[in-house]
């Protein structure tokens, strides 16, 4: 690679590698990231080794790609240019896929996407509801580069907002777009990114840094790990022109180390950037420079907060710090700091290409753009999803989620990872925005989106965040350490059948004072599984600790499964899967639970197809 010392250079390249011949070929982009749990690395070897061995090199270029959000239906894979997606590809299907779809142009059809409910095949991708209902700013390069190739972002529009920026925006130009752009910080908190950008330019002080957050830490919650593994030219872009707009000469990125591919590709593209003189000194000829370290955390959820992942980079144990002085002020090594997670500093690139009106028109009054969300639990379609700020939760879990999973009813989605609430079912045509998602008691948060369905107790899912948060406390403060711990004991007791009817107004007395009292964002949101499941859910509440009952049956102490004579068939699905063999019966007549072998692990209940499996 030849450093590139100007714009004019820069979109010479561009249009050299948009015409090589290689780009004109069909091309098969392969999920290499997150379908490596369903085996996409096996199908990758299979097309690599057949295409060598049926000399297609000329006919054919395998792409291998970052998510394409369809989790659930991995490995998938697109052709393009016709568009054609296939889904759950193993490496048996390659040869077919080969002959057939490359050098015949047929489309294979048990490889498509059936439609849940025209049940049509669906041979493009952007016929798929998945992908039809969605709307991708952030994800829209994922699934059409090579993560560890700088070239493929480069063909589409990679660093041309970079070259703008440099040719004919001054800083306060570039602050004032992104402020007009109405975005807003995508990490939880929603605070304005050109107020953020405006605070640490005023700020005297040098050198000055900005850090990319992509420490994420919320279970179930992939948001930023998709970006880094799908576009990381796009978070380096970001942080590039949001360091030029703030006067920064140094960045971190702080991703988690159990993030391993993660950061392998965010490591080859500073390399891959570094050559090409994209990072580094006078960038593009210009008077800029700047210079990006990778720094890995040890998977502590308290450095999601700013100032203990400072102190985290520093060298310290992370722990939260007083505010003010704020990082704007004093922030990593006392200089001034501006932080900003992953799908923030990916959005800034489109907003200058594309322009803060355009992207202002994307969204609600208060909240502009899209929003990824991780959308994961008892929900059919799993995956990463990108929808315009103001989507209904019933878009999302039912039209693009397809709707909750084994035929049962939707329930509640916590929003906002562990920290975050649950919201009911009478929210669903609530729009997600910031402002919307925190009056019913959640939290936009990062993204995390867990479904959940009438088999899920309320009162048993604020005891598992709760002790999620609790265990992930620093212990700096008292009511954070200690009141989290003493929320974690009564719902601990109120699910094995020992809380009292006083836990509950106790509960929500405690939840309260540690919201106004904890010293970070981490304390103050903490209590929100208990105080926005109490709040929604008292019914379920009332009934483990008045009549000893989970209605959900989920809490082992106070549930009782039956057979009900009425629905059961006697298919002996049941029969077959319970691990304590505690259900009899003969073909085609009712079965029976031995209540003295029931562990109450629920198998029964979940393999059931006529639902003839209940809680009393």
């Amino acid at each position: 690679m030849e450093p590139i010392r100007s714009a004019e250079e820069l979109f010479a390249l561009k249009e050299r590698l948009r015409s090589a011949p290689q780009r004109r070929l069909p091309t098969i982009s392969l999920c290499d990231t997150g379908c490596r749990a369903l085996g996409s690395a096996a199908v990758r070897d299979a097309f690599i080794a057949e295409i060598r061995n049926r000399k297609l090199s000329d006919r054919v270029r395998l792409q291998t790609t970052g998510c394409h959000g369809f989790c659930e239906r991995g490995t998938v894979l697109v052709i393009r240019p016709q568009g054609i997606f296939y889904e759950r590809v193993k490496p048996e299907d390659v040869p077919e896929i080969l002959e057939k779809t490359i050098l015949n142009g047929e489309v294979i059809e048990r490889l498509c996407h059936r439609d849940p409910v025209s049940r049509q095949r669906c041979v493009k991708e952007e016929d798929v509801p998945f992908y039809k209902r969605q709307m991708k700013v952030v994800l829209r390069h994922n699934g059409m580069v090579d993560p560890q190739e700088i070239d493929d972002y480069l063909a589409l529009d990679g660093y041309e907002a970079l070259a703008k920026t440099l040719q004919s925006l001054t800083p306060d130009d570039v602050i004032d777009e992104v402020t007009n752009s109405g975005l807003r910080g995508r990490g939880g908190a929603g605070f304005p990114t050109g107020l953020k950008w405006r605070l640490c330019r005023d700020v005297v002080g040098s050198p000055k840094y900005v850090i990319c957050n992509a420490d994420e830490g919320d279970p179930g919650a992939f948001m930023d790990r998709g970006v880094c593994e799908g576009d990381p030219h796009a978070i380096l872009e970001g942080m590039l022109i949001g360091a030029y707009a703030i006067g920064a000469s140094e960045g971190y990125i702080y991703v988690r180390a159990e993030y391993p591919i993660a950061v392998k590709y965010l490591g080859r593209a500073i390399q891959q950037a570094e050559a090409y003189g994209l990072l580094g000194d006078r960038i593009l000829g210009s008077d800029f420079s700047f210079h990006v370290r990778i720094k890995q955390g040890a998977g502590a959820f308290v450095c999601g907060e700013e100032t203990a992942l400072i102190g985290s980079i520093e060298g310290y144990r992370g722990m939260p710090r007083p505010r003010p002085p704020f990082p704007a002020q004093s922030g990593l090594f006392g200089k001034p700091t501006n932080i900003n997670n992953v799908e923030t500093w990916a959005n800034v690139p489109v907003i200058i290409n594309r322009g803060a009106d355009w992207f202002a028109s994307i969204g609600t009054e208060k909240s502009k753009g899209t929003k990824i969300f991780a959308l994961a639990g008892k929900v059919q379609n799993t995956g990463l999803v990108e929808v315009p700020m103001g989507a209904t939760l019933r878009e999302v879990v039912f039209e693009i989620g397809g709707g909750v999973a084994r035929r049962r009813t939707f329930k509640a989605a916590q929003m906002g990872g562990p920290s975050g609430g649950c919201v009911p079912e009478q929210y669903l045509d609530m729009p997600i925005d910031f402002d919307s998602v925190s009056a019913v008691g959640a939290i936009m948060g990062s993204g995390g989106m867990v479904v959940m369905d009438n088999t899920t107790c309320m009162v048993e899912i604020a005891r598992y965040f709760t002790d999620f948060v609790q265990s992930e406390s620093c212990g700096k403060c008292v009511p954070c350490r200690i009141g989290t711990r003493r929320i974690l004991e009564m719902l601990t007791r109120i699910t094995e059948g020992g809380g009292e009817e006083s836990d509950l107004a106790l509960l929500r007395e405690m939840g309260e004072a540690i919201r106004i009292a904890s010293l970070c964002g981490l304390g103050k949101t903490a209590p929100n599984p208990t105080l926005s499941t109490l709040r929604h859910f008292w019914g379920e509440y009332e009934a483990h600790v008045m009549d000893g009952k989970c209605q959900a049956g989920m809490c082992k102490a106070l549930t009782t499964f039956v057979i009900d004579e009425e629905r059961c068939t006697g298919c002996g699905l049941c029969l077959k899967d319970c691990p304590t063999e505690g259900i009899t019966g003969e073909r085609k007549t009712p079965h029976v639970i031995d209540q003295e072998k029931c562990i109450r692990c629920g198998s029964c209940r979940d393999i059931c197809n006529q639902d003839a499996v209940l809680v009393t």
